[in-house]
């Protein structure tokens, strides 16, 4: 009987962690939440070793390293993220998504509503692909990055080329940027 005991009770231990993996819908509202406490740690317990992001023509693969580096760059903007939606598609999530920062308040686009489909290995999610931002006015958003970016390069050339940085340095510059051109009329 004692040879038995110790086989049974591994089988219960092995049973009992295979249940507690996280649903598709958990990972996606603990991938958020990670991201509105700014807790890698807790990203990469619900990311793959490396996770690919698509945005229209754009396809970026990103391993550990480089996604901690895009998770500094949106964390200096105090991104905040809000599920507002979720519905299963087979194997994958589709989730509205609605975000606000720093950048996209200054680019009049906040909050940035989204839809992602999300993809999943067995435990972990593998792929975000944009499917749009419905309510977003590009245009808007094209006039006031081109003001800043312009008026930057003419008054404070150290800080030009933040567009294109996404870097938590990049971040920082644009941040700075935005404070600058926002302040240009105040009389000191």
């Amino acid at each position: 009987m004692k040879r038995y005991v110790i086989p049974f009770f591994l089988l219960i231990f092995i049973i009992g962690c295979a249940d507690n993996r996280l649903t598709p819908r958990e990972l996606v509202t603990e991938y958020y939440d990670a991201f509105n406490s700014s807790d890698f740690n807790r990203i990469n317990n619900v990311t793959a070793d490396s996770v690919t992001i698509i945005d229209g023509d754009y396809v970026t693969p990103y391993t550990r390293e480089s996604f901690y580096e895009q998770f500094k760059w949106d964390s200096t903007f105090r991104t905040t993220y809000q599920i507002v939606a979720m519905e299963e598609e087979g194997d994958q999530i589709i989730a509205t998504v609605a975000s606000g920062s720093k950048r996209y308040k200054f680019l009049k686009n906040d909050p940035l509503t989204c839809k992602f489909r999300i993809s999943f290995n067995e435990t972990e999610i593998t792929k975000l692909e944009s499917l749009g931002c419905p309510g977003a006015d590009w245009n808007v958003w094209q006039t006031e990055r081109d003001s800043l970016v312009n008026w930057t390069k003419k008054n404070n050339p150290e800080l030009d080329g933040f567009i294109h940085d996404l870097s938590m340095k990049g971040a920082i510059n644009y941040l700075k940027a935005i404070e600058l051109y926002e302040n240009r009329h105040v009389v000191r």
